[in-house]
């Protein structure tokens, strides 16, 4: 007895030895990986390897058992392991870079891609470009014929060439910001085939470009040239100048500067200019190191209001066309004729959104505060409110600001019983929107997800929320996913909202499909009650995080994928920048836990989903590689929301793959 009691104490100290190790591994694996969430269950994880590693129960392990369970690699390729290896070798063949020794050939394909890639933007640049060098010429050529020519030469023509310019760019720049206009084109008419809708406001950036070139040459030609010129005049050469600037000649600069068409100009350029810098990204998004007080003058606040003095602007470039030197005759004053189409057009679009956003006051669900500053919204669908995933819509909240409207992906799906979004605060307006709802929240249980949680209730036990009102639904490029048959979504953090919607929207789909296979909604679909899904037949999403935290923001959605989701039309793959690529030591444990973990509950340790999480960044390349081979001869929608440093590679890899593999990649990019 005094033996096996011996024994068994010396397993019992093995055990305690062992348990520790392990639980001081895990500790230090979690936070060189940044795992915070392992760190806090690292006891559970322990005994996962302890019941592993010590079937019989003995009360210890082996150090081998552990290094041979460590040192376990896995078994198949995350990305290709349905390839066929045939295809993949080919497939590698054709994507080996070649280089073309003839300069004119390699030139002469380069504009070939050039054309193919963007043949949309360059029309529609090119017949820009067009109207103003007509617009321009025209102008230049009428008033070298006019006597002015002889006094002030080509600074008038310049000048009034240049002004034309400005008449029509003035117009044009507010076309790309009516949004519930381009939203309906690219909705209900087949023009986003020919017109790149998706490039509205870099559009509106160039032709703000094109509205600075033409403000300098207008007002350098008529500051440096041509009034000095008149100034200077002979006597002889004045006369033909008395029927427009009077008999007796200005005397100075001050003379042109006091009139309506001077102070006009001047306050025209001070408001424009200052619009202009504070829109730029630097001053924008803050990324300048300013002084705290000039710091307080920059960010979008001062971008949303110095853009809206844009009322005042127009209504002084109407008075600075209307009170004009050299022409006196009303049909000459054409500024008028240019702005009244789109001017009205803008307005109507001003006071629909007035008018749709005062009787959207949506009602609060739910509220959740999330690891990431992610605040998340569900509310009620306000009626007649239709739109499809991938569109936005602007949110405001009177007790942040009356004034300002932000907007935000939808993140629920039209099938949804409500409508969501996720907001991540960066910024003024959100981190003050997060204290406001913060406030009615309370920490969330156990059995849910995110920091904190505010579930209201149908009854009377409401808690007093904050007012919400919502503007839209808005066109965006990713509502084009049911163009295509194969999507490609991929999402950088924050930036995986809109494309969530449409893993949503694909899998309502499938679920609406199965009930139609079996036969319980076949009254409502020939009722007309239910429309038939479209037919997507495959969708890889690609979600790429820094933080393991994030994973909650969508658990849900990625829980009931799986579970439904039996055919695998939709392949889901999340990606933890903060863990060490798969293989290398540090990340060694994190994987052994991972492969456990989901092995025995089906529940993957990062994320806390049905899914598994890859570490490291992903191979894009691998990833193209998979989706071609799958889908030879089809075109493939790739969507793209995060930030831009990624873009150019995946439009790189897009135009690569669509050029040398029967796979064609449309590339779609969010303004994010």
């Amino acid at each position: 007895d005094h033996r096996r009691r011996g024994k068994r104490e010396t397993n019992n100290d093995h055990m305690l030895i062992y348990l520790n190790l392990i639980l001081q591994i895990i500790t230090l694996s979690a936070s060189a990986n940044k795992l915070s969430k392992i760190q806090e269950r690292a006891e559970e994880y322990a005994a996962l390897i302890m019941e592993e590693l010590d079937p019989d129960n003995l009360g210890f392990i082996e150090i081998y058992n552990l290094e041979t369970l460590l040192l376990q690699a896995p078994t198949q390729s995350t990305n290709l392991a349905s390839d066929s290896r045939v295809l993949s070798q080919v497939l590698s063949q054709k994507l080996v870079p070649t280089k073309e020794h003839n300069p004119l050939r390699r030139l002469s394909r380069g504009m070939q891609y050039f054309v193919e890639d963007n043949w949309r933007r360059i029309w529609v640049m090119a017949l820009w470009i067009g109207i103003c060098a007509g617009l321009f010429t025209w102008k230049f050529i009428q008033y070298k014929h006019r006597a002015v020519f002889h006094v002030m030469g080509y600074c008038v023509t310049t000048a009034k060439g240049a002004a034309e310019t400005l008449k029509f760019n003035m117009a044009l720049i507010l076309l790309p910001v009516c949004r519930n206009t381009i939203t309906w084109l690219r909705s209900r008419t087949k023009l986003g085939v020919v017109v790149p809708f998706d490039d509205n406001i870099n559009f509106h950036k160039v032709i703000a470009f094109g509205i600075a070139i033409g403000v300098g040459l207008h007002a350098g030609a008529h500051l440096t040239c041509d009034f000095p010129r008149l100034l200077h005049a002979t006597d002889e050469e004045y006369k033909p100048m008395r029927q427009y600037f009077g008999d007796k000649r200005p005397d100075d600069y001050w003379w042109f500067v006091k009139g309506t068409e001077g102070w006009t100009g001047v306050v025209m350029v001070v408001l424009m200019a200052t619009a202009y810098f504070l829109a730029q990204p630097w001053f924008r998004r803050n990324r300048l190191a300013l002084p705290k007080t000039l710091k307080k003058l920059t960010g979008f606040n001062a971008f949303w209001y110095s853009h809206h003095l844009f009322v005042i602007v127009y209504v002084l470039f109407i008075i600075h066309g209307y009170f004009l030197y050299l022409s006196k005759k009303w049909e000459k004053k054409t500024t008028w004729m240019y702005l009244t189409v789109p001017m009205s057009l803008y307005a109507c679009e001003r006071l629909i959104r007035v008018l749709r956003s005062g009787s959207r006051t949506v009602r609060i669900l739910k509220v959740a505060v999330y690891p990431g500053n992610v605040l998340a919204l569900h509310m009620s669908t306000p009626q007649g409110f239709k739109y499809t995933s991938g569109q936005y819509v602007f949110v405001n909240c009177p007790a942040v600001s009356p004034f300002q409207w932000h907007p935000f992906s939808i993140t629920s799906a039209p099938g949804d019983d409500y409508l969501s979004i996720h907001i991540r605060t960066l910024g003024d307006w959100t981190s003050q929107l997060k204290t406001v709802f913060s406030k009615v929240c309370q920490p969330a249980s156990s059995d849910q997800s995110g920091l904190l949680r505010a579930d209201v209730p149908c009854n009377n036990n409401r808690p007093r929320l904050p007012k919400l009102l919502i503007d839209g639904p808005y066109g965006a490029p990713a509502q084009d996913y049911k163009n295509y048959d194969v999507l490609l979504l991929v999402g950088l953090g924050i930036g995986a909202t809109p494309l969530i919607s449409i893993v949503k929207d694909v899998l309502n789909n499938i679920k609406q499909q199965k009930e139609m296979e079996d036969g319980v909604v076949e009254s409502d679909i020939k009722s007309n009650k239910i429309k038939r899904p479209f037919a997507t037949e495959r969708a890889y999403f690609y979600w790429v995080t820094r933080e393991q935290g994030s994973f909650e923001w969508f658990r849900g959605v990625m829980n009931e994928v799986a579970e439904y989701d039996q055919d695998r039309v939709i392949e889901l793959h999340n990606y933890c920048t903060s863990v060490y690529e798969e293989g290398d030591a540090r990340s060694a444990l994190i994987t052994m836990l991972q492969s456990l973990q989901h092995a025995k509950n089906g529940v993957d340790i990062v994320s806390e989903t049905r899914v598994k999480t890859h570490f490291a960044r992903p191979n894009w390349r691998k990833v193209f590689k998979h989706v071609a081979i799958n889908h030879p001869d089809q075109r493939v929608g790739l969507f793209y929301c995060g930030a831009p440093g990624l873009t150019g590679e995946l439009r790189r890899l897009a135009q690569d793959f669509s050029r040398k593999t029967a796979t064609k990649f449309d590339f779609h990019k969010e303004n994010f």
